[in-house]
């Protein structure tokens, strides 16, 4: 197959008029997640860009200026708005989700950290060649920093799915055999396509509900969710607002 052949018709490219974005970004997929980190920021958040039905805001973030984009939902909207960030200027990525348990050691409100994902996605298959794991940077500094915040953290492979209503017992059961911990929706596609565009990625995601007893336990009201997931966006804002900090950054594009 030749080059042209190989070609995409359509890129993502920036706009004419179109605004740049700050080189670092989160991408968050629920509105209550992207409400508690708006009030993390010590000013208000400026609306940026509309991408993909998805809300983009800068916001500062330790004297340097960061994106926020969400919510969205799924592997192929969040890559949609991921490419185009990408376009517009952003180079490094922390996104926060939540994921269902497979392992019974992984209760509701723990805090997963995904360091490979096996894709049952229909959108990373379409970046060929691109190894499915995080930016080691990112992952090694917000491992640091959740480490400190008394929250149970885990680290390991994740399943990620397009169809939540198709998660049976016998897929269950044969991840769980290859040592998976948890179920998501966009963290494959997400590595995937980060490698592929050569753009640094990492993934948080907090336990929502649980699968490994083979029927569904889901801890959206628990307390200690809720806990949780604060001190996941605390521990973003921190891990990404010190790599933003260029006195603290010498090595900016080092993976």
């Amino acid at each position: 197959m030749n080059v042209q052949e190989n070609s995409c018709i359509i890129e993502p490219r920036k706009g004419r008029h179109e605004e740049s974005l700050p080189h670092d970004a989160v991408l968050v997929f629920s509105p209550e997640d992207l409400s508690w980190f708006s009030a993390g920021f010590a000013r208000p958040m400026a609306a940026s860009h509309k991408l993909n039905l998805t809300d983009v805001f800068t916001a500062d973030c330790n004297g340097a200026s960061i994106a926020l984009a969400g919510p969205m939902l799924g592997a192929p909207q969040t890559i949609l708005v991921l490419e185009r960030m990408i376009a517009l200027g952003a180079k490094r990525f922390i996104a926060l989700g939540w994921c269902g348990s497979l392992n019974q050691e992984v209760r509701i409100g723990d805090i997963v950290l995904p360091s490979g994902a096996i894709s049952e996605e229909g959108t990373s298959s379409h970046y060929p060649g691109a190894e499915c794991s995080p930016s080691p940077r990112l992952f090694d500094s917000l491992r640091s920093v959740l480490e400190t915040t008394g929250k149970s953290v885990h680290q390991g492979c994740v399943w990620t799915t397009d169809a939540p209503y198709r998660e049976t017992c016998e897929k269950v059961k044969r991840f769980q055999a290859q040592g998976v911990l948890a179920v998501d929706m966009e963290t494959s596609a997400l590595f995937c396509v980060s490698r592929f565009r050569g753009v640094e990625l990492a993934v948080v995601l907090v336990v929502s509900d649980e699968l490994f007893g083979l029927k569904w336990l889901h801890g959206f009201r628990d307390p200690g969710f809720k806990q949780s997931r604060k001190a996941a966006i605390q521990s973003v804002l921190t891990s990404l607002c010190s790599a933003s900090n260029p006195q603290q950054d010498g090595s900016r594009n080092e993976r």
